[in-house]
């Protein structure tokens, strides 16, 4: 196993298979699941979502678990090479806590994966992180209506690009 990323406040380190009842505490949670899915309804669901996430292809998928004090509070990765994707529990939000991670992360995946690009796929209303990944040099190439459905509601997207 890899060894895990240090920042001043966090440790980033693959996803196992123990993370799912911390995972399940912010996938459950409406408000902090808004933007990304919908949310989950029991343990065996977020159960399921690891498992498939552990199984996927090192090629294609890399996610880790950000880690304070000893606890779980959010995740932040490669899923389906390029795309980026992070969540962070709503205790969290707020502390900057996701910049530090991805400041350490998203070099790191670049070189271990040899991405020549990452990108990212943003609700235009989840303001927080199109903020954050402008700030971290992404830039955005085009918009879409309808192109995910969360909690039975349509929701559109802002596609973000950042050259390695």
């Amino acid at each position: 196993m890899p060894e895990p990323l240090q920042t001043q406040r966090l440790t980033l380190r693959p996803l196992r298979a123990g993370d799912a009842t911390d995972l399940h505490r912010f996938f459950s949670d409406p408000v902090a699941m808004q933007y990304f899915d919908t949310p989950h309804r029991d343990i065996a669901q977020s159960e399921a979502w690891l498992t498939g996430t552990l199984r996927a292809p090192l090629s294609d998928t890399r996610e880790y678990a950000l880690v304070r004090d000893g606890c779980v509070i959010g995740k932040a990765g490669i899923w389906k090479a390029p795309e980026l994707g992070f969540f962070l529990e709503r205790a969290a939000w707020g502390q900057g806590l996701m910049r530090e991670a991805l400041e350490v992360l998203i070099p790191h995946l670049f070189t271990t994966m040899n991405l020549p690009h990452m990108l990212a796929d943003v609700d235009p209303d989840n303001a927080a992180s199109l903020m954050l990944l402008r700030g971290l040099g992404f830039v955005e190439t085009h918009r879409a209506a309808r192109t995910i459905q969360i909690s039975g509601k349509w929701c559109d997207s802002v596609y973000l690009h950042l050259a390695s």
